[in-house]
């Protein structure tokens, strides 16, 4: 069984143990997080999609949050001595998917 929840502009396929980093939520390391925004649910034997699916929700615990690694930002134009250089550590929250309720 899995489904297909849809947070912080981004989609992933879930099923009910697996290990995920999302965008960064407001939830503490520990919580308890419920994902309503789910688009499609798979139970082994039809995909419910739409508004068949539309109280399905997903439940998942907070295991801790981050920062990412360090994306460098470079920006150069030639013959003016124009260089500027910046780095970027992008926010996250990694969750664990505990039950899938469809």
């Amino acid at each position: 069984m899995y489904a297909i929840i849809a947070t912080g502009g981004k989609q992933y396929k879930v099923s009910e143990g697996d290990v995920i980093r999302v965008e960064k939520l407001n939830a503490e390391a520990g919580s308890e997080v419920t994902f309503d925004n789910v688009i499609a649910v798979n139970n082994d034997s039809d995909l419910l999609c739409g508004e068949k699916c539309a109280n399905a929700t997903v439940k998942a615990s907070v295991m801790k949050e981050g920062k990412g690694k360090k994306v460098v930002v470079y920006k150069y134009k030639r013959k003016t001595g124009y260089h500027k250089k910046q780095g970027h550590r992008q926010p996250f929250t990694q969750v664990k998917i505990e039950a899938i309720n469809a």
